[in-house]
Formats: structure tokens, sequence, C-alpha cells
């Protein structure tokens, strides 16, 4: 069991045929991803990655034509709402938008249609989702993780990475590790993957790598105090950031209260996780809760 993507997933890359989209389709497929079909309108009838995937012209036709379920998307920011729009409306289950800089605006429509066709949408703004020796979705790179029993959930890309590579270390492997994205509006939040890790029975604890800026950090934590199971850790990014800075991502600034690194590290702290000083205590952390269960 994985959570959200595994080897069985049918998967479209919208926007194939761009550079972004060619050169993480090919890392994709020679991890194992099932790679499908293609979407670029305008170039249907064409196959692409020495022939392996074929393109068509709209998600609807891949859809029909090859009964993908998993779609991720490497489009410009102006086109990447409606090909997230696209592929919910023809009924992908899970779409992943690795775009950066989809407007904001763009991105209340997209919420509302996802959330009324019961879409599952990670990102925009992420580097994707990986189930460890099944399926890599996005630009995470697949050679770091080791299969095991630890869900990794992240609003930054680069510290998803160090904290797989801190929980390998200790000899710790991950089911799924997802990078969520740092956008102001995005599909799934920690609290929704904290939900999937728990209801995920080869999931065993799980690591929340969070930053300045917003809530989602510390409702994941109180859901988590009188629901979750299963130990929890957590880091949280941005700890000398100045009050008013906007750090990296849009959503990464800090307005008082309790957006700050040490509100948020408190507020862990009072629901039961335990909180990393340092990225490099991540694994030895979960290492030490795991021990505890």
């Amino acid at each position: 069991m994985s959570i959200l993507i595994n080897k069985d997933s049918k998967v479209i890359v919208q926007g194939i045929t761009g550079s972004e989209g060619q050169f993480h389709a090919g890392q994709m497929l020679d991890y194992g991803t099932q790679i499908v079909a293609g979407v670029t309108p305008g170039k249907g009838g064409q196959a692409t990655l020495d022939d392996r995937v074929p393109v068509f012209n709209s998600v609807e036709d891949a859809v029909e034509q090859t009964g993908a379920d998993t779609s991720i998307i490497f489009v410009p920011p102006p086109f990447a709402a409606e090909a997230v729009i696209e592929a919910s409306f023809s009924g992908i289950s899970v779409v992943v938008c690795i775009t950066e800089g989809v407007p904001v605006h763009d991105m209340v429509k997209v919420k509302r249609v996802v959330n009324q066709n019961g879409t599952r949408l990670i990102g925009p703004n992420c580097p994707g989702i990986i189930t460890v020796d099944e399926c890599k979705l996005g630009i995470m790179p697949g050679f770091i993780c080791k299969k095991g029993s630890i869900g990794v959930i992240s609003k930054s890309g680069t510290l998803t990475y160090e904290a797989i590579d801190q929980l390998v270390n200790v000899g710790l492997g991950q089911t799924t590790a997802i990078g969520i994205g740092g956008d102001p509006i995005i599909g799934t939040t920690m609290k929704d993957c904290l939900k999937l890790f728990e209801e995920d029975p080869e999931t065993e604890g799980v690591v929340i790598i969070g930053e300045i800026g917003g809530q989602m950090e510390i409702e994941a934590a109180r859901w988590a105090k009188h629901t979750m199971s299963k130990p929890v850790i957590g880091f949280i990014a941005g700890q000398t950031a100045p009050p008013g800075r906007r750090m990296g991502h849009a959503g990464a600034i800090v307005s008082g209260g309790d957006d700050t690194a040490e509100a948020k590290m408190r507020i862990l702290g009072e629901c039961g996780i335990g909180v990393a000083e340092s990225v490099a205590d991540i694994g030895e952390l979960m290492q030490n809760a795991m021990k505890q269960t």
C-alpha cells in the first residue's frame, strides 16, 4: 500500500512536448512510472520519448484511449489552471501540478472545480509525489528514496529531499513522499495528507515539514493530536525570518501571531509532535519516536 499513487497508476503528462515535460517524463519512465499518454493541443497523433508515449490533443481523448487516471502538469503559469480544470472534468482522479507562478485568482476557480468533481490536486508549485520503487510523479530525484514505512509531507521541495536523506541515513525508508507546494492556495493540505497516511496500513510514522506563514501546520497538528494513532515529527523552516518578509514561497510570509516558526514549533510540541530544531535532527527524532510506539 501507499497513498495516492502506486505501480498501477496510469499517468498522462500534460505539456509533454515542452522541454521540462520531456525531460521529467523521461526520468519518470526510467523510474518505472506507467506513463500511458502525453497531451499537447495541436500535436495529437505524434509519439514522443523514442516513440514510447503517444501524444493526444486533449485529456479527454487520452483518457478515452488509455484509461488514464492520473495526470501531471508541466504547463506554463498562464495556462496551468485550465490544464487542471480540463483534467478534472475528464475524470482524472489525481492531478499533480508542478507549475510555479499560477495566479492566485486562477487557483480560486481551480479549487472550486476540483472540490466539486472530487479530484485530488497536489500543488501547484510543488515537486510532486513519489511512492518508493513504484511510481514517481514530478521532479523529485528517485534515487535518494528507500522503501520503508515513513510518510513524508512537505511544503518545501528541497527540504523534502533533505528529510528523505536524513531518514535513509538512520535506516528508515519511506512509503510515499509528497511535496504539497508553498503557494497560498493549494489543492491538498498537510491535514489532508495526514488523514491519508493514518488510513494507510503500510505507513507507521510521518514527518511533516512546514514553514513560516499561514496556519496549515497548526491545523494539521491539532487534528493529529486528537486523531492520529501513528507518531508524527515535524520541522519548521524559516526560524530566522524577520516579520513581514516573504521567504521563497508566496505563502511564506509572517504577518504576526501564530504563523512564526517559533509559534508553530511551540504549538506542534503542545500537540505531542516531536519538533526538530534542525533539519539534520529529523532522522534521529523519527527513529526515537518509532521506538516509543
